[in-house]
């Protein structure tokens, strides 16, 4: 057997994707609750009243903050896809006998921080929110899951950007570190493997990002990555047992020519992106070309007592997403050579498919990667998200036929079946998302991710009826061989 036999086998979803009841159970909003579907820019747009009490919309961020002056506002003639999502937060117990009928052996969602702590550290913890939660570990643990939790994924509260001004606030670690404290204590029987911050890494810099907002986000990304470490050294204190992943946006590229500019480029964008974050999470402290990043963008305040609680604090396992593969170059590119990617635009790879956003389909890359990472930390690695999206819906059988679906993952499963035959020490892995839910980058719901089917589309058009499309039953039959079938 290629896989271990204690191998785990799972999906992934998020709190703010795919619960839906954004005002219920004493949750309080967060930034995607007055986010749409992208319709101008083709990302998830969030809209709000301006510095004039006019409607005004712009772009979401992972770490989201209004302009000076602004206010989150609903508006009765918009659609905000994640309010009802796929309606987890009443489907929970369907949908996890799904994922058991699969034969799940773990699954990955996040906790709303909101559902747990409303209101911050001021307001107390909101036992309804726990009370919800410990329901679906406890079901999740009776189905015979492992579950691996993560704690954040770009949803704090919006009380806390109110009171604080968002992550470019200390206080925020603070507040983060006893949300976590609050789910290592109530759940540390029923969960032995968490995250921190989903994709931490997600708002480093890039060439195209601004400068003011690129020194914006290297002090938030070091708030965050203290708060992940000190949640950590909080969860050892409380059970020895506990494991805490970092979990990190995954980043394979290829240089675009044999110009030795476009191989350090390659590599410098795999440094700046994913090791960063990974090598700071993993090894305790900042890596040394992170000079070279702060003479760019500048240096955030690192306090000695920074520096102690990062090294004391380093992470167990090295969680991460793999979609698709790009390619970097020094020279000049015409625009028609570009295409999408996860967070990353990406010049075209002429071997390569692209989905219908432009994301590059790169199973060999996840191999390559997987080797990558494994040489550089050897540490236990975890695939947290794989997947990827369509445009779906049920035929006249009432059936989604999804072989695209089948062929991406049977691929990727197959080069990472090879990686752990040649030593890659890979201890799961959960698809992404394994029920359709809202699309994270553009807000959809008619983006469709899952082996199991939601009716619902961008509009809010649809039932909320749940249907097994043909991916399902292949990948049932992937778990039950342990990796083995693939056909």
């Amino acid at each position: 057997m290629s896989f271990p036999k204690d191998f785990l086998w799972g999906g992934s979803i998020s709190a703010a994707q795919i619960e839906g009841a954004w005002n219920e159970g004493g949750k309080s909003p967060v930034s995607v609750d007055y986010c749409t579907a992208g319709s101008t820019t083709g990302r998830r747009e969030i809209w709000y009243l301006d510095q004039n009490g006019q409607k005004a919309h712009k772009m979401w961020e992972p770490v989201d903050e209004l302009p000076e002056g602004c206010q989150y506002q609903l508006f009765d003639d918009l659609h905000y896809t994640n309010h009802v999502a796929s309606d987890f937060y009443h489907h929970y117990q369907e949908d996890l006998a799904l994922m058991h009928e699969m034969g799940y052996t773990t699954f990955n969602t996040s906790i709303s921080w909101a559902r747990i702590m409303p209101y911050g550290i001021k307001g107390g913890v909101n036992q309804e929110g726990v009370e919800f939660y410990r329901h679906v570990f406890t079901l999740a643990r009776e189905y015979g899951m492992d579950p691996v939790i993560t704690l954040y994924k770009y949803d704090e509260p919006v009380s806390l950007n109110e009171q604080h001004g968002g992550w470019r606030n200390r206080a925020m670690i603070d507040e983060f570190v006893e949300f976590a404290r609050v789910c290592f204590t109530e759940y540390k029987d029923l969960v032995n493997k968490w995250m921190t911050f989903n994709e931490i890494n997600i708002i480093m810099p890039q060439t195209d990002t601004p400068l003011e907002t690129a020194k914006r986000n290297i002090i938030y990304l070091h708030n965050q990555l203290v708060a992940a470490a000190k949640a950590t050294i909080v969860a050892h204190e409380i059970d020895a047992n506990l494991k805490v992943g970092a979990m990190i946006c995954g980043n394979m590229n290829y240089p675009l020519t044999p110009d030795p500019l476009d191989a350090l480029a390659t590599y410098e964008r795999f440094q700046d992106f994913f090791g960063y974050s990974a090598d700071t999470q993993m090894r305790g402290y900042y890596p040394p070309y992170a000079k070279r990043i702060w003479a760019q963008y500048g240096k955030p305040e690192i306090t000695q007592e920074d520096k102690d609680i990062l090294m004391k604090g380093k992470s167990d396992f090295l969680g991460f997403s793999y979609y698709a593969s790009g390619i970097v170059t020094t020279h000049e590119i015409e625009s028609d050579d570009t295409t999408g990617g996860n967070v990353l635009g990406t010049i075209k790879n002429p071997y390569l498919e692209r989905n219908e956003w432009g994301w590059q389909i790169d199973p060999v890359g996840f191999k390559h990667f997987l080797h990558i990472i494994n040489d550089r930390y050897n540490a236990p690695l975890f695939d947290v998200e794989n997947g990827i999206g369509l445009i779906e819906t049920e035929d006249e059988d009432g059936v989604c036929h999804d072989p695209a679906r089948i062929a991406y993952h049977k691929a990727h499963i197959q080069c990472m079946k090879e990686a752990v035959e040649e030593g890659v020490n890979l201890f799961g892995y959960t698809t992404w998302g394994c029920i359709d839910l809202v699309s994270a980058g553009t807000g959809q719901m008619d983006k469709k991710y899952g082996f199991v089917y939601v009716d619902m589309d961008d509009q809010g058009n649809g039932d909320l009826h749940r249907s097994r499309k043909d991916s399902f039953y292949w990948y049932q039959k992937v778990i039950k061989s342990n990796g083995e079938d693939l056909d």
